[in-house]
C-alpha cells in the first residue's frame, strides 16, 4: 500500500497546465489581479512580461510564471476565469439576440414590437417611433442609421432585462 509518485510525464503535464493558467493571467486587468491572492513575485513576473517585446524572452517568462504558479492555489484563478468566460458568453448571446430582434422588428413591424414588449417585460415607445421613421425613410443612409438606432434600443432593453432577471 505504498503511494507511487507521479510519473515524469504526469509532472510535466501538471506543470504545463499551471503554465497555461498563468499565461491567462497576463491578459487580466490589474484590478482583477489584485482581487486574487497572488504573491508579489508572480505579480512582478506578470507585469514584466507585459513590457517584453522579444519572443524568446516572453517564452522564458511564461515558463517562469508557470514555475511560480506551483506555489499558488489554482482554484480561485480558475473560478475567476470561468466567471469571465460566462460573462463573455452572456454578452455575446445578448448581442446576437439584439440583432435578431432588430431584424424581426424591421421586417414585421408593429407585430414584432408587441412580441418584443412581451419578451422583455415592457414596452418601448422609442422603438415604435423608430419603426415609423423607418417606414418614411427616403434614403439608404437614413434607413441604415435608423436600423442602428433600433439595434441600440433593443440591445439596451435586453441588457436591462438580463440585469433584472
Amino acid at each position: 500500500m505504498t503511494e507511487s509518485k507521479p510519473s515524469k510525464s504526469e509532472l510535466k503535464r501538471q506543470q504545463q497546465t499551471l503554465q497555461r493558467l498563468g499565461e491567462q493571467l497576463i491578459g487580466l486587468s490589474d484590478e482583477l489581479l489584485q482581487g486574487l491572492t497572488l504573491n508579489d513575485r508572480l505579480l512582478d513576473a506578470i507585469n514584466d512580461i507585459r513590457r517584453m517585446k522579444s519572443h524568446e524572452a516572453i517564452r522564458r517568462q511564461k515558463q517562469y510564471i508557470g514555475k511560480l504558479m506551483r506555489d499558488v492555489d489554482p482554484a480561485p484563478i480558475q473560478a475567476l476565469l470561468e466567471r469571465l468566460r460566462a460573462d463573455d458568453r452572456r454578452q455575446k448571446r445578448i448581442f446576437a439576440d439584439a440583432e435578431r430582434w432588430r431584424d424581426r422588428l424591421v421586417h414585421d413591424g408593429v407585430e414584432a414590437l408587441e412580441a418584443f414588449a412581451i419578451a422583455t417585460g415592457g414596452s418601448n415607445p422609442d422603438l415604435r417611433t423608430l419603426l415609423e421613421a423607418l417606414d418614411q425613410a427616403k434614403s439608404d443612409r437614413v434607413e441604415r442609421d435608423i436600423r442602428k438606432r433600433i439595434f441600440r434600443a433593443t440591445h439596451a432593453a435586453l441588457v436591462a432585462q438580463s440585469r433584472d432577471g
